[in-house]
């Protein structure tokens, strides 16, 4: 549910972010008990959020950084005698090497605004259908309209546009029918990799996930929120995509992704997200832990038939709100 999914070049920038904090790390650079964030992070090289956090992760499985009760990782192992340090990272002067800039900048034109394209549709689709004039997203990004081309194939690969009969790109409507759709196949996908994974789950990964789960909790509803969608990635990376079938991930990734625009977006909205969320998917863990395979997946099923639940009520009443007064200038509201 990670927010720049661009295969082998993801990947390699998730590398190359977790060399450059690892060294800076080690070297002292960054100091035991700093506050280390994804977003600023990811503003100082230049990527986004999703190969930041995947680095964060497994410099935490290497004992490198650590999570606290707050938003964030520390650096260090982790202690109750520590205090936080929240000074900005951008102040200290991360160190990135030339090869790494060099690595992380030589992107495709199309993967430099790929995710900035998925948010402003991810954002509009919930409130109706919009065209997308290619020429004017070109325009509007000052880019050819073959790295459009490239931009649209990604976003119509992972269902988020379409074609009309007419050859016009089309996004949305991001209707109740469609988000039930997106959770059938969740239904039919998810729990069978649970299944087929779970030998090869990580074991100290899913410890730590079930005592953040447990944390998440024991917290106040408000103080939750900020971590919702980080926890459910997590989950979904930890319990979901281990299984060895690299054709069921796949689809169980490209299908997460309207899911997860939706949820964003209603998180964006100002409706909260439900407390029972952290209990279901701490259940499923716990009953992980335990070695109940079949009767985690079960409750799987429950946690996504309440899921569904819980969406299409609050899109009932994204329903009654206004659309968004602002949308990018490429895209065009389509009356029906």
């Amino acid at each position: 549910m990670a927010d720049d999914r661009t295969g082998q070049s993801t990947q390699r920038r998730y590398e190359i972010a977790e060399d450059v904090l690892r060294k800076n790390i080690l070297e002292g650079i960054l100091p035991p008990g700093l506050v280390l964030l994804e977003g600023p992070i990811a503003e100082i090289l230049q990527i986004s959020r999703a190969p930041v956090q995947r680095a964060l992760q497994t410099l935490e499985a290497e004992g490198l950084v650590s999570r606290f009760k707050g938003r964030g990782y520390l650096v260090g192992p982790g202690s109750d005698n520590v205090e936080p340090n929240r000074i900005d990272i951008k102040s200290i002067g991360l160190i990135v090497p030339q090869d790494a800039d060099e690595a992380l900048q030589s992107r495709s034109s199309w993967e430099r605004i790929y995710n900035t394209v998925e948010r402003d549709v991810a954002g509009c689709v919930v409130f109706g259908q919009y065209r997308i004039i290619e020429t004017e997203l070109a325009e509007h990004f000052n880019v050819s309209r073959t790295v459009v081309r490239d931009v649209l194939t990604r976003l119509r690969e992972r269902g988020l546009v379409r074609k009309n009969q007419s050859s016009h790109w089309i996004a949305g409507p991001l209707t109740a029918q469609t988000v039930k759709d997106h959770f059938v196949l969740r239904k039919m996908l998810e729990p069978q990799a649970l299944i087929s994974g779970a030998t090869f789950i990580n074991r100290d990964a899913l410890t730590r996930l079930f005592n953040r789960l447990a944390e998440l909790e024991s917290r106040h509803t408000m103080d939750f929120q900020r971590d919702l969608e980080d926890i459910q990635t997590r989950f979904i990376d930890t319990c979901i995509l281990a299984t060895p079938n690299e054709k069921l991930r796949d689809l169980i990734a490209n299908n997460l992704l309207p899911v997860a625009a939706t949820e964003r977006l209603l998180r964006r909205l100002g409706l909260p997200g439900e407390p029972m969320i952290i209990t279901e998917l701490r259940l499923v863990v716990e009953l992980l832990m335990r070695g109940g395979v079949t009767a985690a997946a079960a409750m799987l099923e429950s946690h996504l038939d309440a899921s569904v639940n819980r969406t299409i009520a609050q899109m009932k009443i994204v329903a009654i709100i206004p659309g968004p007064s602002v949308t990018a200038d490429y895209l065009t509201r389509v009356m029906e």
